[in-house]
């Protein structure tokens, strides 16, 4: 079994897959840490849809994926980033899939979180901006799924200044009925959401969001934390009020901030661990057992990955999450809503399965082989 993988500036090289995948197995949820996988959405490739038109979900396979999710004990984050929210994903699309994937969870007992944020709207006043988050809100409560209060766009043009994310974000705390997640995404993830949270200095920023959780730390389950910056991250989660968790965002430094240090640790949100999912859930246990060496080693060498697929621009990177779940064989194709799976090049994909394949990711080697050898062809790269 070889296989001939273009590298940058036409070169080729041949690379000898595995022959056996990692053996992982499902397990109970964890004890030690929480840990949601921000999971991604499987679009239908029947569908005769544009880029710009609503996405065509294939929901079968969607739930489907979800429901591996939670056989490996990991609970989903769902309506995400990584579900392309803004991305392909609009409102309207979001709705069902929140309202599908509770019902899902509830009729298998698996853990969910949903996104809540102002996409239904491109921009408005503060008061349109507040109505349109409580309007999100509202069906996430309905669906009964936690909710997880997420940056907005709108907030980010309309706001003048730290006052109005204070006013915005304690509006809404007041009128939640449960403990909510807070979620700070930088960034790198959507470049509108410079500035948030009332200042591009980041340690301004940072005090402004630790006010708005100091002012309501019983509405505040926690707090994840997307900047890509493993110390701000470890920084705030010691600065956080008793009772309020934090999930980190951080796709470069998880391992690490996890497993934590003597003054604490991080659970977990993350976008990587969709591919990641089986073994990311049988490091965890490791860690359950006080195993924090075998946590690394197992965790450790998924960095180079998650390294890759979320490289600069990282906003692309659900195309790579969605490229490794076709080759994994959960999806039968490589098709994404808004036609995101042109964001990135052929080298791009090429390291991407190496990597993915030399940590055995792949349940069956053989078929993400014969796919890869698949997609090659299209670009003209014949074995």
């Amino acid at each position: 079994m070889t296989i001939r993988l273009p590298g940058a500036g036409g070169t080729l090289r041949t690379y000898e897959p595995r022959t056996e995948p990692l053996a992982v197995t499902p397990g109970t949820p964890f004890t030690s840490r929480t840990v949601f996988s921000a999971a991604h959405v499987v679009a239908d490739p029947f569908a005769d849809v544009s880029p710009d038109s609503p996405a065509a979900v294939d929901w079968d396979a969607t739930l489907a994926f979800r429901r591996h999710l939670w056989s490996h004990g990991l609970g989903v984050a769902e309506a995400m980033d990584t579900a392309q929210r803004g991305m392909g994903l609009d409102w309207a699309g979001a709705a069902e899939l929140i309202r599908r994937s509770a019902a899902e969870a509830k009729s298998v007992g698996g853990r969910i979180a949903c996104g809540v944020g102002t996409d239904q709207i491109a921009s408005g006043s503060l008061a349109e901006v507040r109505a349109a988050y409580e309007e999100q809100l509202a069906l996430v409560e309905e669906s009964g799924a936690q909710a997880i209060l997420m940056a907005s766009r709108a907030l980010a043009a309309a706001a003048s200044g730290p006052e109005d994310y204070l006013e915005v974000y304690g509006h809404l705390l007041r009128q939640a009925a449960e403990p909510v997640v807070l979620h700070w995404l930088g960034p790198m993830f959507d470049p509108a959401l410079e500035g948030y949270w009332g200042s591009a200095d980041l340690d301004a920023a940072t005090d402004t969001f630790l006010d708005v959780i100091a002012a309501h730390p019983d509405k505040v389950d926690g707090i994840k934390v997307s900047l890509l910056d493993a110390q701000r991250e470890i920084d705030i989660r010691r600065r956080l009020p008793k009772g309020v968790r934090c999930y980190t965002g951080d796709d470069f430094n998880y391992p690490e901030l996890i497993a934590g240090d003597e003054q604490g640790f991080s659970h977990a949100l993350l976008g990587i661990f969709d591919p990641l999912g089986p073994l990311a859930a049988q490091a965890v246990r490791a860690l359950d057992t006080g195993d924090t060496q075998g946590f690394r080693e197992l965790l450790d060498p998924t960095v180079g990955l998650s390294r890759h697929l979320f490289q600069t621009p990282t906003r692309f990177y659900k195309t790579g999450v969605v490229f490794l779940a076709w080759l994994a064989g959960h999806q039968s194709h490589f098709t994404m809503v808004g036609g995101l799976q042109s964001a990135r090049s052929l080298p791009h994909f090429a390291t991407a399965y190496e990597l993915a394949d030399g940590l055995g990711l792949f349940p069956d080697p053989k078929l993400a082989e014969e796919r890869m050898k698949t997609l090659l062809s299209v670009y003209g790269v014949n074995q």
